[in-house]
């Protein structure tokens, strides 16, 4: 069992998966924490989804981020359960615009 933390900065129109991480096989995988900075001069939307490797399933959708503002999108009581092969992935309105930090636990 071990925790980790992956992190991707500058993120911007393209879905991005956080910190290049793919749950790998043969691991169990909880997702305990997700947030994203807005790095940028103006408000923006951002989507966070969860891809299996085929399809993007939104965990939230144009989520407005206010100039200097953090957004939680899992934490506290809200937890998500990742299986072989998922990801992460993370796209906003604006180019370069979030930092992401997302906390995880694998249990090999």
């Amino acid at each position: 069992m071990a925790f980790k933390r992956k992190v991707q900065a500058s993120v911007g129109t393209a879905l991005t998966s956080v910190g290049t991480y793919t749950c790998p096989a043969l691991t169990q995988v909880t997702l305990i924490g997700l947030t994203i900075a807005n790095t940028s001069a103006g408000n923006i939307l951002v989507d966070v989804t969860l891809y299996n490797g085929v399809t993007d399933y939104y965990i939230v959708k144009s989520v407005p981020v206010p100039v200097g503002s953090t957004v939680v999108v899992v934490g506290g009581d809200q937890k998500v359960v990742l299986e072989p092969g998922d990801s992460i992935r993370v796209k906003s309105d604006t180019a370069a615009s979030c930092d992401v930090v997302m906390s995880i636990l694998e249990i090999v």
